[in-house]
């Protein structure tokens, strides 16, 4: 087959390819980070903070990533900050994955059982060691699989970061495309590299999952 892809036009999606990986990370810790604060803000025992985070969570929810995307690169140099690609794309998908993240991480809080947050005010510890110490280290258990299967999700979501200039992944697809003219081929092996980046992501989460349950079916026989 007649082609005019090269060597270098690999290299470039290479590097788009690291770009993906590098926004995914800076999505998944500044959103994890995020994402904590939303989960215990969630289920604090003061009203406002349950208010305010929950009107936070249906906002982000409701909104398509598109317009985030959209708001943060040229929303805000609009009211006068300069803002690069990486910074929009990067606090675009933080805000979007903290959203996500802080409920389901909230569903894991919630769902470690009634007694375990009794038995913990028993032990005479304080409200933050009794989150930290007793109940968060078994909600772990549970957000692990849910949380790695939707690192599947912020990868293929990176890619919207090309309306606002960044060249990731789909990018550098693209921007090779308006080159050579070779949509089919260019667009299979993008879609290639992103199989190659989510599969194991995929896998691992299911194994976590199966794991999760085996170890959940043991401590239930045990009690």
């Amino acid at each position: 087959m007649n082609t005019l892809l090269n060597i270098n036009h690999l290299l470039f999606l290479l590097e788009g390819t690291w770009w993906t990986v590098v926004l995914t990370a800076v999505a998944f810790i500044g959103g994890g980070v995020g994402g904590l604060a939303i989960a215990l803000a969630r289920i604090a025992p003061a009203d406002w903070m349950r208010l305010i985070s929950g009107l936070y969570v249906q906002l982000i929810q409701g909104t398509p990533l598109l317009v985030i995307m959209f708001l943060g690169y040229f929303g805000l140099p609009a009211l006068g900050y300069n803002v690069t690609p990486l910074t929009a794309a990067g606090a675009s998908l933080t805000i979007y994955v903290s959203a996500y993240l802080g409920e389901i991480w909230r569903g894991c809080l919630e769902a470690v059982p009634k007694a375990q947050w009794e038995a913990a005010e028993c032990l005479a510890l304080s409200k933050t060691q009794r989150m930290f110490k007793v109940i968060m280290p078994q909600a772990i258990r549970l957000a692990t699989p849910p949380t790695v299967g939707f690192s599947v999700q912020i990868v293929k979501n990176t890619s919207l970061a090309s309306v606002v200039g960044f060249v990731e992944l789909a990018r550098a697809g693209q921007l090779i495309n308006n080159s050579i003219f070779e949509p089919f081929l260019i667009y299979v092996i993008v879609a290639v590299i992103y199989f190659c980046l989510c599969f194991p992501l995929s896998v691992f989460s299911q194994r976590l999952e199966k794991t999760m349950a085996r170890y959940g079916a043991r401590t239930a026989d045990a009690a």
